[in-house]
């Protein structure tokens, strides 16, 4: 019997409002830059991808948020010299900083409709909840200005354990704040890499949530988490 749900956040829990190089453009237009948004999505999901994991390994603690700042300042700057706009900004490190500033509220997000039910749900039926996520500090106050803070009673970073999923030590890094077999364990995420077969490498039941297909219980691959809900847990 499940005890203990584990979640990705972001593309799980909520998403962006728009795509990135919408909201990109939309704070780079300050600056006198005027570029495609489809150009510079494509870009960052580039440099995105090319870049070493969001993890810090051995780091003090008092230098993590500087880290995070700077690690994601390296992606965005990579996104901008590819589609050859960067030095048209006369201080790109101001730019970066709004923008920075700006994910870590509810502005850029929107919860997806079926979350909120589906965690309800959940917790009343007295299942702890918890995040595992390949994600930065900001997390934390984004979760309370999306009013989702308050189902989980947990919440694991990679950037704070020092690795990322895939990785079994960051499920691990979880996993030890409780008391609960692996067979009382689910994690629910929409990668498939990271989070369903990360998953199930450390031996945890997992479901992939994927949201641009119809649910397909036989293989745990399901486009909402009220469909994990209704498939698993409604007797």
């Amino acid at each position: 019997m499940t005890k203990l749900i584990l979640l990705d956040a972001a593309g799980t829990l909520f998403g962006a409002r728009g795509s990135i190089g919408e909201i990109y453009q939309k704070f780079a237009s300050k600056w006198g830059i005027d570029i495609s948004p489809a150009t510079v999505t494509q870009a960052f999901f580039q440099s995105f991808k090319a870049a070493p994991p969001m993890a810090f390994p051995g780091a003090d603690a008092a230098t993590i948020q500087e880290l995070e700042f700077n690690w994601w300042y390296q992606v965005v700057a990579e996104t901008y010299q590819k589609v050859g706009v960067f030095e048209q900004f006369s201080d790109f490190k101001s730019f970066f900083a709004e923008l920075y500033d700006y994910f870590a509220t509810a502005a850029p997000w929107f919860v997806y409709p079926d979350v909120k039910p589906a965690l309800t749900q959940w917790r009343d039926r007295g299942i702890k909840l918890a995040v595992v996520s390949n994600f930065d500090s900001r997390l934390y106050p984004i979760l309370e200005a999306l009013k989702l803070a308050e189902f989980f009673c947990d919440v694991t970073i990679s950037t704070q354990v020092g690795t990322a999923k895939p990785d079994r030590k960051i499920f691990a890094a979880a996993l030890k704040k409780y008391n609960f077999p692996l067979d009382d364990v689910l994690h629910i995420g929409d990668s498939l890499t990271a989070d369903y077969e990360g998953a199930i490498n450390v031996g945890i039941e997992a479901f992939w949530l994927n949201r641009n297909v119809p649910s397909q219980p036989e293989v745990n691959q399901f486009s909402t988490l009220l469909d994990c809900f209704n498939c698993y847990f409604v007797q």
